[in-house]
């Protein structure tokens, strides 16, 4: 089975799935990208740990590492290796003890791992295939970059604002005010993703 390495391109609300987030994948040496539908919490633990804010107490994803850690074991990858009945599945892989072990989790359980441990993220080319999208406008056929990269007062300003954005979800978190830092981490997305 092929593997596709991907990054994470963003998050964003999705709002016909009550209160769930899209997560965006996009392969390093192509123009596809995956979204892929997960819950709150682990849009929210993966965007935190991508922005660099450590929560007062830590998270989940954040005690699976410290677990994984305390064995002297590691995470070298995770692969989302396969689409069932519009259910992605994947699995982490584990190095450290006698040979690589695969578990198998939920692609944001896994994603969240990833970002916690730097390691790459790899998706089935099957999987991209089936699911992935190739977004319009992303260049056009002379190479030429989208406008919104032809301007470059428009980022200055989109940055100021998300500077000020990502200042105040970090002052949100130390306070654990969390429902501020949601609707903060929900503005950013927005900004990140040109909503």
């Amino acid at each position: 089975m092929e593997k596709v390495q991907v990054d994470i391109l963003g998050l964003s609300t999705s709002p016909s799935s009550g209160g769930a987030y899209a997560l965006i994948l996009k392969e390093i040496n192509g123009d596809r990208r995956l979204p892929i539908i997960i819950g709150a919490f682990e849009a929210q633990s993966i965007a935190l740990e991508m922005e660099g804010i450590k929560p007062p107490r830590p998270l989940t994803h954040d005690l699976m590492k410290n677990i994984i850690d305390s064995f002297g074991v590691s995470v070298q990858d995770v692969f989302i290796n396969e689409l069932r009945d519009g259910t992605f599945y994947a699995k982490i892989t584990i190095e450290g003890l006698s040979d690589n072990q695969e578990v198998d989790s939920r692609p944001s359980d896994a994603i969240a791992l990833a970002v916690r441990f730097g390691v790459p993220i790899f998706v089935a080319d099957t999987v991209l295939n089936e699911a992935g999208i190739v977004p319009e406008n992303e260049e056009d056929e002379t190479g030429q970059q989208s406008k919104t990269e032809q301007q470059p007062a428009a980022i200055k300003k989109h940055t100021t604002k998300l500077e000020q954005l990502q200042a105040g979800l970090k002052e949100a978190i130390e306070k654990e005010d969390y429902e501020k830092a949601a609707k903060l981490r929900d503005d950013i997305r927005k900004l990140n993703l040109g909503d």
